[in-house]
């Protein structure tokens, strides 16, 4: 008979006591397999503890596999010989360590938005309305390609501004690029071959890595990704930015789209993944068409993101999959569940429905406009006019501004850090193994930079960078 001394205090109860007492016994060899627990009744008697105490202990014990019962024999204590015994440690309790993100002054390389720009209060006002009218559909499971008030929302909205038609089911709705890339690695096939820009975004191509597909790095020329390279590289499938490439800002010419498309209709595997991240921000001149509306033979994926138009931190990407894909999605990956809540895809139907969404890319382009006057004309007034030329600034949220200097742009990136100023350079985006790499080019970004900061933001700049 086992005897223990229980603690009268309200941290654990009797029960757990007495299953931890066991336990610790059992493991400890105390209690071998095969030895006979005392009843409950005689447990709970000599223990001076409720029956109810003791079978609730015994029960605990039994579900985890720690003792077995017999019909009308007892409790046995059973075989732990394969449990796992972690070697004995000292117990260090600390967090994970990660990299301190270091705060700047005047950051001219986050692609970030100020919290004043976002419409907090008529996105409260319609998840308000969403939560009251939308009960039932609120908590039902969405589609996997997204719910469709969202999907004709976007259609709706695709039509007038970029020119694309398409149907509701051909518009898959997911959490973020990243999430979408994966899907169409899936839908395409983990053996094609990718081509990339160079320069380039460096997380697309970081994804494509993590997923262990084969990418290749094809360079651009004036009018944007070279075909004549592009069919050197041995590629299935091209990812461009024809409306702003990041981060040289080109915009993809009339002719060369026309090419690209001609170079997808050659083969039957050929498609083109066309991110138009920031193309509601072309700032001067009539918006180009989207590379999807030009094409007649379903080889464009269209992919967008509310990333730069409304918030970094709202989770909501889409692709537009021509019909054959598309049929091909709901055939063999339907089985997924769309990755976005329906609270937040019912709000941003009804805040596209209801005009708010073309009421604020108004707003925030003129917003934009504005920021990048600013910015242009503050930098013309000053001495850095004098060794820098400005360049790609019709287009997007950043321009490029060209020095002429000989320090070398690592040092010059060290120099703007050490005064409080993150900035990046054209340079940095290239593949390390690229021949010809433009150097002294910075990526000026200005979606987060505050209005009233930009002189002294511009003084800063011009106090690093001019010798």
């Amino acid at each position: 008979m086992f005897t223990y001394t229980f603690e009268n205090d309200k941290k654990s109860s009797l029960y757990m006591q007495l299953y931890d007492f066991i336990k610790a016994d059992i493991l400890s060899g105390k209690l071998r397999r095969g030895d006979k627990l005392p009843s409950k009744r005689a447990a709970a008697k000599h223990l001076g503890v409720s029956v109810i105490t003791t079978e609730n202990a015994y029960a605990a014990l039994q579900s985890e596999g720690y003792i077995y019962s017999l019909p009308k024999k007892g409790y046995y204590v059973s075989e732990i010989s394969k449990l796992y015994h972690p070697a004995a440690v000292e117990q260090v309790r600390r967090e994970p360590i990660i990299p301190e993100k270091k705060k700047y002054l005047y950051d001219f390389s986050s692609n970030g938005i100020l919290a004043d720009n976002f419409p907090f209060s008529v996105w409260a006002h319609l998840m308000r309305e969403t939560f009251h009218h939308a009960k039932e559909d609120l908590i039902s499971p969405s589609p996997s390609g997204g719910i469709a008030a969202l999907q004709e929302a976007l259609c709706t909205h695709l039509k007038q501004f970029r020119g694309i038609d398409a149907a509701p089911l051909q518009i898959i709705i997911g959490a973020g690029t990243e999430y979408l890339y994966s899907l169409l690695i899936q839908l395409l096939g983990g053996q094609a071959c990718y081509a990339l820009q160079n320069p380039g975004y460096p997380k697309i191509a970081k994804i494509y890595k993590s997923v262990g597909v084969k990418n290749v790095f094809v360079s651009e020329d004036d009018n944007g990704i070279s075909i004549r390279r592009l069919n050197q590289s041995g590629a299935d499938i091209a990812h461009i930015s024809p409306s702003h490439s990041f981060p040289s800002g080109k915009v993809m010419s009339i002719s060369r789209r026309h090419e690209l498309l001609n170079w997808a209709n050659e083969e039957q595997k050929r498609y083109i993944i066309e991110d138009d991240y920031d193309s509601e921000f072309r700032l001067a001149g009539k918006p180009l068409p989207a590379l999807q509306s030009l094409d007649k033979h379903e080889k464009v994926i269209y992919v967008n993101t509310f990333t730069k138009s409304l918030s970094p931190t709202i989770r909501i990407s889409y692709m537009v999959l021509p019909r054959h894909l598309a049929e091909l999605f709901y055939r063999r990956l339907g089985f997924y569940a769309c990755t976005v809540s329906n609270f937040e895809q019912y709000t941003l139907a009804e805040f596209m429905l209801q005009g708010y969404f073309e009421k604020h890319i108004n707003r925030m382009r003129n917003y934009y406009k504005k920021i990048r006057n600013l910015l242009l004309q503050e930098i013309k007034n000053s001495p850095l006019a004098q060794c820098s030329e400005v360049a790609e600034e019709k287009a997007g949220l950043h321009f490029l501004l060209k020095l002429k200097t000989d320090m070398p742009d690592a040092l010059l990136k060290k120099k703007a850090a050490a005064a409080g100023i993150h900035i990046s350079f054209l340079s940095e985006y290239y593949r390390a193994d690229s021949t010809e790499v433009p150097a002294h080019v910075i990526v000026m970004n200005y979606s987060a930079l505050k209005k009233e900061n930009i002189p002294a933001a511009v003084k800063a700049l011009e106090k690093v960078l001019i010798k």
